[in-house]
């Protein structure tokens, strides 16, 4: 595979299957050397880190980004329950043993923030490494979910998105009715390049959809090419919203289950890379601010100007230099 080769040509990275956990699971991957294991948010895939990928290989690493259930080219199971985070994490690492690996460095974006750190709190001895993207990750938190979205929703009058995904079948429709205009929509407002003024507000309000809450742009923003939305498109018309939408749906079931993780600080080398103008701020701040506590190895804080929710996309060459200089650290 040339390098010269276009990073958005998503035909120009070595496609990879395997069966985890009782599921096929799609992968990129390209390198050899250290583990580095690339997990991506919602709504993504894979390829939110074609930039990170070659030049990660190109450092002596091994990266490997997969695809995770529900998502892409893997499978997609039709139970809800399949996606709670037991069954994701071990998928992670299922496929970690089938590389032939025994450790690697996770890195996580958006919910594959959580997912990530669910991992190290469940598998410590795989994982050398943290990296929270957009995504302060964090412990159990203290009050269940259906809770927090009742204070959230009195305290606003809007009903947070995430409880606005709850019920199958509501954003599903709202989402897959335009595959195209749903991303194209969602990519940009969340992003650094939307005003102030049209910035997501992270909440539903009466009446409206989760689509009234996004801004269709008349062009697209330099950081996404026409071919990089044309390719997350094709690959959400697999399966749809519903899969990754499941994960949502999951976090109720996922807390109540996990009442052993309570006061867990996983003490393994960490860092976090955000975007200032991230609209996902507003709601991730609590456990940004007390991340030294919850990970008591912790590196640093890179919040980067003028960036929103993606900052491997956004701003890919301050993203590397800063990702490069944490694993070099370890």
């Amino acid at each position: 595979m040339s390098t010269t080769q276009s990073v958005d040509d998503p035909e120009s990275f070595e496609h990879r299957f395997t069966t985890t956990n009782g599921i096929r699971l799609h992968y990129v991957e390209q390198g050899k050397g250290p583990l580095v294991l690339l997990i991506h948010g919602f709504p993504y895939i894979w390829y939110e880190w074609r930039h990170q990928i070659r030049t990660l290989a190109d450092a002596g690493y091994r990266a490997v980004a997969p695809d995770l259930r529900g998502y892409g080219q893997s499978d997609a199971p039709t139970d809800v329950a399949q996606y709670d985070n037991f069954q994701v994490v071990g998928d992670l690492v299922a496929l970690i043993h089938g590389l032939g690996e025994y450790s690697a460095v996770i890195v996580g974006h958006d919910i594959g923030s959580k997912i990530a750190y669910n991992a190290v709190e469940l598998r410590p001895d795989l994982f050398g490494g943290l990296v929270l993207v957009n995504g302060a990750g964090g412990p159990r938190a203290a009050i269940s979910p259906s809770v927090l979205f009742a204070q959230m929703q009195a305290a606003s009058g809007r009903r947070f998105y995430i409880d606005h995904f709850q019920e199958p079948g509501i954003a599903d429709a709202e989402l897959n009715a335009d595959i195209y205009k749903s991303l194209r929509s969602a990519l940009y407002t969340v992003s650094g390049s939307v005003s102030e003024d049209k910035r997501w507000p992270a909440s539903v309000g009466n009446g409206e959809t989760i689509l009234d809450t996004l801004v269709n742009p008349k062009e697209l923003p330099a950081w996404l090419s026409d071919q990089a939305l044309d390719y997350y498109v094709a690959e959400y018309r697999r399966h749809g919203f519903t899969p990754p939408l499941n994960y949502y749906r999951n976090i109720a079931r996922s807390w109540e289950m996990t009442v052993f993780l309570n006061d867990l600080k996983p003490a393994l080398p960490s860092f976090y890379i955000g975007g200032d103008v991230d609209p996902s701020n507003s709601f991730n701040k609590p456990a940004f601010d007390v991340l030294e506590n919850s990970l008591p190895n912790l590196r640093g804080k890179v919040v980067l100007e003028g960036v929103g929710h993606d900052s491997a996309e956004e701003k890919p060459d301050v993203f590397n230099k800063h990702l490069l200089e944490f694993l070099a650290s370890l």
